[in-house]
């Protein structure tokens, strides 16, 4: 079987806009499930969201996160169109969709009419903050997910926190929504009964908040740039060099530290690897230092010192980074499936294909 078949067989009907529900399903589509994407006569907003080209061309965000699928255009509120989804129901795996909680039963598809339609159909609700508690209702988007979860309270400065990019908590919730739905089909190869998925946005990067949160326990005062890991020590932390660009040093263990150390002729640091946190001193010893050369030296001196140490890449290098390169990781400007199978990097789709007047209907 190719390595991006593993799902062929399995139907998915995507009921989803803008980023977390599409690249749930696009990274279904790229293990080979055939994916079908309804959206609302106006189309899925992503299709110009983020981008300033000519009023009808499409995004190239809306084509990465759709790609290897099938587009229909469905007026849910209208009756033939209703219809024309209960068909697409009957022969479906998955539901995905990420309706603010009640719509899809206002729309005449509730729980009990989608397991009256389909007894095995695993359905996964994707909304912001779940479908119960007081939040339910509540208007969002990644940055407020990403507030009240608190997974803006230990990044960026002191001053302030800094923004996660691309949206975090939107991508949490895609791979949660992922791992759920294939555990969901899973166990339906056992049990043969269908399964209702509830996943929140919020509650997907609140996952990730276990440092954090642990930390937390004895600290009343901000936690940025205080910790090990978001700035506090100065070997694991980001630097600018001579010409205003920036590299990052992540010697945690003391073998890295040491070889670190050896190489910029400093024995003196040796012993303050554990220093308190936040290290301050230490750290601007070494932004002096960083300071003194420019890139390219630095990548020359440390590339091959085993020391843990990389240049913060801008997207346009990434794009042509040689381990990426090897790997077929990147396609133009376009990332692929994250991993490989089988050894063997995962075949995708470029674009995706919409249905047109005219063109035979999946339904029928």
């Amino acid at each position: 079987m190719p390595a991006n078949k593993l799902l062929s067989g399995y139907r998915v009907l995507d009921l989803s806009q803008y980023i977390p529900g599409p690249f749930a399903t696009r990274m279904l589509a790229d293990l080979g499930a055939e994916v079908i994407k309804i959206e609302p006569p106006a189309g899925d907003p992503m299709r110009s969201f983020m981008f300033s080209g000519s009023a009808d061309e499409v995004s190239p965000i809306y084509r990465h996160l759709n790609r290897g699928k099938t587009v229909a255009l469905l007026n849910l509120k209208e009756k033939q169109d209703k219809q024309h989804l209960t068909r697409l129901l009957r022969g479906a795996d998955v539901l995905l969709e990420s309706y603010r909680p009640g719509v899809l039963a206002r729309l005449g598809f509730d729980l009990e009419r989608l397991q009256a339609i389909n007894p095995r159909l695993v359905h996964c609700a994707l909304s912001g903050f779940g479908q119960t508690g007081p939040f339910r209702d509540r208007a969002g988007h990644d940055l407020t997910y990403c507030a009240v979860s608190g997974a803006l309270s230990a990044s960026g400065t002191v001053k302030q926190p800094v923004m996660t990019y691309p949206p975090i908590a939107d991508h949490a919730g895609a791979m949660q929504a992922v791992n759920a739905v294939l555990a969901a089909l899973l166990s339906r190869e056992r049990s043969g009964k269908g399964i209702y998925l509830d996943i929140s946005l919020t509650e997907s990067i609140l996952s990730w908040q276990y440092i954090g949160l642990a930390e937390s326990q004895n600290r009343d005062e901000q936690l940025r740039e205080q910790l090990l890991l978001n700035g506090g020590a100065a070997c694991y932390n980001i630097y600018s060099t001579a010409d205003e660009r920036f590299v990052v040093l992540a010697a945690l263990e003391s073998k890295f530290w040491k070889a670190f150390c050896r190489q910029m002729d400093r024995p003196d640091w040796l012993a303050r690897q554990h220093e308190a946190l936040p290290q301050t001193g230490l750290i601007a010893e070494l932004q002096a230092l960083f300071t003194s050369r420019p890139l390219t030296a630095w990548q020359a001196l440390l590339a091959e010192a085993d020391c843990c140490f990389e240049p913060v890449a801008a997207f346009a290098e990434s794009a042509i980074h040689p381990q990426f390169a090897a790997r077929a990781a990147v396609t133009g400007l376009q990332p692929g499936y994250p991993g490989w199978i089988d050894g063997a990097a995962v075949a995708t789709a470029s674009d995706y294909v919409e249905l047109e007047a005219g063109q035979a209907p999946l339904w029928d």
